[in-house]
């Protein structure tokens, strides 16, 4: 399944919740972590579960837990029964942590009797160690990996930088390298590679810049933190009309050739690579329009 979109709703705010479905994301994240007051958890913790309770038309439903030593394990033994479509998992030091939180989840889903198992996404750059640990998700076995995404707040904050930003609005080297080691691990694994939010609500034509470049780098998708940032979000994650038809004309050179092993089309040599990147992009537009 294809997912452009997640978009964080707060997990207290019934209000946000009730509006969430009708935002167009692909997903939505129910948190439970950052933008969630500490006082207010458990309420948070209840409201989402029954949330999940409720009709599961629409959009994925994933939920946001706290990280793992700050309340993520009662987080876990309380959704696992609801059977949230995901779970984000914040402050992941090494894919490790996720190898144990999947014995974890094997467990709690085999006491409630969920047998579609949960998926998982990680947000992997977190801390210095989590972001030297990237390359690592290829090595370690984690069938519930639904992709890998990343975060520059926080990793600012691990880091003890003053900003992650230069004066020109965009990231400073160490969260361009973060982002671009995220896509490489994610590709590596086999994963979704999910960029990160873009945190100016009201800039919709950074948003939009940023995302098309970001989709085509190679990810797939990317966090939402407004409900306003989702439809040019999913317009930038998916294939236009122009990409669809030239990578249908890329297939058809290749049929019309059986055996062979380089083409040409519109003045331009092709080879095998482009007619693997035009198969893989008309999939991708095959699964969105799957979702209506």
């Amino acid at each position: 399944m294809t997912l452009r979109s997640f978009l964080f709703i707060p997990g207290d705010s019934e209000k946000k919740l009730t509006k969430g479905a009708g935002s167009g994301a692909d997903a939505l994240i129910l948190d439970l972590e950052d933008s969630v007051a500490p006082d207010r958890k458990s309420i948070a913790r209840a409201m989402v579960i029954d949330y999940l309770a409720g009709a599961r038309q629409g959009p994925e439903l994933w939920v946001r837990i706290n990280p793992l030593d700050e309340g993520g394990v009662e987080d876990l033994v309380a959704l696992v029964r609801a059977a949230p479509d995901g779970l984000i998992v914040p402050k992941v030091d090494h894919p490790e942590d996720m190898a144990r939180l999947a014995l974890m989840m094997d467990v709690l889903e085999r006491r409630d009797g969920i047998t579609t198992p949960i998926r998982f996404m990680p947000v992997a750059s977190e801390t210095a160690r989590a972001a030297l640990s990237l390359g690592a998700y290829s090595d370690v076995a984690l069938p519930r990996l639904y992709g890998l995404t990343w975060g520059a707040e926080d990793l600012a904050t691990a880091l003890a930088a003053r900003a992650n930003r230069g004066p020109d609005g965009q990231f400073d080297f160490t969260y361009r390298m973060v982002r671009a080691t995220c896509l490489l691990a994610a590709r590596a694994a086999n994963v979704a590679p999910i960029d990160t939010l873009h945190a100016d609500f009201r800039d919709e034509a950074g948003l939009i810049a940023d995302s098309t470049a970001s989709a085509r780098e190679g990810f797939t998708g990317r966090l939402a933190i407004h409900p306003a940032q989702v439809a040019a979000i999913n317009a930038a994650y998916s294939p236009t009309a122009a990409d669809i038809a030239h990578a249908q004309r890329v297939v058809a050179a290749f049929a019309a050739s059986p055996g062979t092993g380089v083409v040409g089309l519109d003045g331009m040599m092709l080879d095998r690579p482009h007619l693997k990147q035009a198969q893989t992009l008309l999939a991708q537009a095959a699964a969105i329009a799957a979702r209506g």
